[in-house]
């Protein structure tokens, strides 16, 4: 082997280095924030109060499209992780929300990094927010609100609902016509700030990779 293709290997590997250590740095950073807004949440008034809005996902969704889904999805289990030290729900509330992120991540960054642009962003997101939606119902309805009847009687937790809505009559009701719609409407948050900021942060997020 030659001395040029030597010195060639050897910066082509010490590129890669530089850029994993970024990526994992820039990972760890934006699971910081995306804990930090897990506690930045409020009540919305056509929902139950014990159901709250906050825009954590939107760092996983810049880490997505910026270093690709495996990052996003990454920064959705961290922050969950670290919310686990203080947790009142035993990891429930954690699970589900890991569960979700990831279907929302997932394919706006899947869709992202096969064809690029703000239109595929746009689409990659939606279909995320979408997924997330759908999947709040099963969710939900096998995982969060069983744990929660421990503590809130199932009848209690319908008449918050029915408070709002007189007309529903059962939890899977509520959450297809209340959780959904709230979901998807959360995850539109995301995708419209991410759509704002994402061309003036992303170069200081990729750096070399640009």
């Amino acid at each position: 082997m030659s001395m040029a293709t030597t010195n060639q290997t050897l910066k082509k590997s010490t590129g890669r280095t530089g850029v994993n250590v970024r990526k994992m740095t820039m990972t760890a950073m934006l699971s910081a924030v995306a804990f930090i807004l897990m506690f930045l949440d409020f009540s919305v008034p056509v929902m139950p109060g014990f159901i709250k809005m906050d825009l954590s996902e939107l760092p996983a969704l810049i880490g997505a499209f910026a270093m690709g889904p495996l990052s996003g999805t990454i920064i959705c289990l961290i922050k969950n992780l670290l919310h686990l030290f203080i947790t009142s729900t035993g990891g429930v509330g954690e699970l589900s929300n890991f569960i979700l992120g990831a279907c929302f991540v997932l394919p706006a960054g899947l869709v992202y990094k096969k064809w690029k642009g703000r239109k595929a962003a746009v689409i990659g997101s939606l279909a995320g927010a979408v997924l997330m939606a759908l999947v709040s119902i099963i969710s939900n309805y096998f995982i969060v609100y069983p744990f929660y009847y421990a503590i809130m009687p199932k009848e209690a937790i319908l008449a918050a609902y029915q408070a709002i809505l007189p007309g529903m009559k059962s939890i899977l009701e509520c959450l297809v016509v209340f959780n959904a719609p709230f979901t998807f409407v959360k995850g539109l948050f995301s995708v419209l700030i991410t759509l704002l900021v994402y061309k003036h942060i992303s170069p200081i997020i990729k750096g070399a990779q640009e």
